[in-house]
């Protein structure tokens, strides 16, 4: 016997296209509000736009996020982020919302450190921000990192975990979800099935998923890495009161695999 799937179940082939199911065959699952963060496609910086391998990575993650289905696109403001979210938006007739806090430029401004003999960089990039990151002096800090020594010739660090926090919160509680300041938790406001997808930027993205996780950012930055249309998924449980979103993977680039697309990060190391 042959299956196919649909959005609420699996349910056996039939010949006859327009027969019912039978009820007694569907293996039904419970779906749960679950949000994906997609990295941009290979980009040109100047102009801002895509590659042509760009656009095909962005063909490539549409057909992935389309065996489920999305119910809302969201974007960053740059070119790069909107030209990888539009095939997604094409296959699946949805209509692209774009959100000027997610655009690199502003993270760019605010979580970059002066890198010695090679000007402006990530402080996850740079060698020795990223062991004052990993160090225990950080780490005792907790959320309260932007006050480390190490950020005291750079106000950006402060201002921009503050914009992030903010708008990041803001963004969750929009979509039924609202953090609860002495649990640490997240309060469902509705019960939510919904699914989101939002292209942006690794280094906003890093930014953006710690604070969704409730993990330090000079932890997280410092360890994890996105790729080109690399696909990160959280999922919300909502059986209990407060709850806490779980991340399912991180930075997933099995559909450039499956689209025969070279499997990299940033072009140069080969996974």
């Amino acid at each position: 016997m042959r299956f196919h799937i649909r959005y609420y179940g699996i349910v056996p082939d039939s010949t006859d296209s327009d027969a019912p199911a039978d009820p007694s065959t569907v293996h039904t699952r419970r779906l749960f509000y679950a949000a994906f963060f997609i990295r941009h496609g290979d980009p040109v910086y100047d102009p801002d736009s895509l590659t042509p391998l760009g656009r095909r990575q962005a063909e490539a993650i549409a057909k992935r996020l389309a065996v489920h289905g999305i119910d809302r696109v969201f974007s960053s403001s740059s070119e790069r982020a909107k030209q990888t979210a539009q095939p997604t938006c094409e296959l699946l007739h949805k209509e692209l919302t774009v959100l000027d806090w997610c655009h690199e430029n502003h993270a760019w401004a605010e979580l970059t450190v002066q890198e010695s003999g090679r000007g402006k960089n990530w402080a996850f990039c740079d060698p020795e921000y990223r062991k004052i990151l990993l160090s225990r002096s950080m780490t005792a800090l907790g959320d309260d990192w932007p006050s480390h020594p190490a950020f005291a010739k750079y106000p950006g660090f402060a201002a921009g975990n503050e914009r992030i926090r903010r708008e990041t919160y803001a963004f969750l509680a929009q979509l039924g979800y609202v953090y609860d300041k002495e649990s640490g938790l997240y309060r469902a406001e509705r019960p939510n099935a919904e699914r989101v997808a939002l292209f942006a930027h690794e280094g906003f993205g890093l930014a953006f998923l710690s604070r969704v996780l409730g993990i330090p950012y000079p932890a997280f930055s410092a360890r994890f890495r996105i790729g080109h249309t690399g696909m990160t998924v959280l999922h919300f449980f909502e059986n209990e009161p407060l709850t806490m979103p779980e991340l399912l993977m991180l930075a997933n680039d099995g559909h450039i695999y499956k689209d025969g697309l070279p499997t990299s990060y940033k072009n140069y190391i080969y996974i």
